[in-house]
């Protein structure tokens, strides 16, 4: 299933997407200028993915449903990053209300990585290469697990140099003492990629068998 597309007007024409922009810019702001570590903040927030978006906006226009999962997904990140992940207050919550032994909001984040983002990789497969059989739905897990996996490495580089594996490193790759802490994140990633496009092809099939015959 694949939703419908906006013409490709400018983006002063499209309120949907000018909301979403100044809702996260403000957001972004509010988040490094409320940080109580700006060094975390800074590292966290490459805001890659929110550069590749702009840079590819009148190429590559995605579906309004993709644009709100990335929205969400950013929110999510960016909310992170306010405070090192191992510290953030709504994890914190989650921890005292269910009695959990870690705070596990950099978890969330991470299986909101595959449930998210999944999709509008989907929509990159299907209509950039042509890809709306199988291949088009297996690539994008693939693709989250491969991504998973580059970010983890990159995160351990990042923290090796910017601490020079100080005890402050630790805190900023988030493990809270747990040793598979990269298995666990990539695995997460992994089943929320893996739920969006179970999720995508059932609502795909109930579409085409609701299409009446002729």
């Amino acid at each position: 299933m694949i939703a419908h597309l906006p013409a490709k007007t400018s983006f002063l024409r499209q309120p949907l997407h000018l909301c979403y922009s100044v809702l996260f810019a403000a957001f972004w702001l509010y988040t490094g200028l409320s940080t109580p570590d700006l060094k975390n903040w800074l590292l966290e927030n490459t805001l890659s993915m929110v550069i590749l978006l702009v840079a590819f906006y009148n190429i590559l226009r995605f579906s309004d449903t993709s644009y709100t999962l990335i929205f969400l997904f950013l929110l999510l990140h960016v909310y992170g990053s306010q405070y090192q992940y191992a510290e953030n207050p709504f994890g914190e919550w989650l921890k005292v209300q269910w009695h959990l032994q870690r705070n596990h909001y950099d978890r969330i984040v991470h299986l909101g990585f595959g449930l998210l983002l999944a999709y509008p990789m989907h929509e990159v497969f299907a209509r950039g290469l042509g890809l709306r059989n199988f291949l088009g739905y297996l690539l994008p897990v693939e693709f989250i697990l491969s991504l998973s996996a580059l970010y983890e490495l990159v995160e351990w580089l990042v923290a090796d140099v910017a601490y020079d594996g100080a005890r402050q490193g630790m805190v900023y790759l988030g493990m809270q003492g747990d040793v598979w802490d990269a298995q666990k994140d990539m695995g997460l990633a992994f089943i929320g990629a893996l739920l969006a496009m179970c999720l995508t092809l059932i609502l795909r099939r109930k579409r085409v068998q609701a299409v009446p015959k002729v």
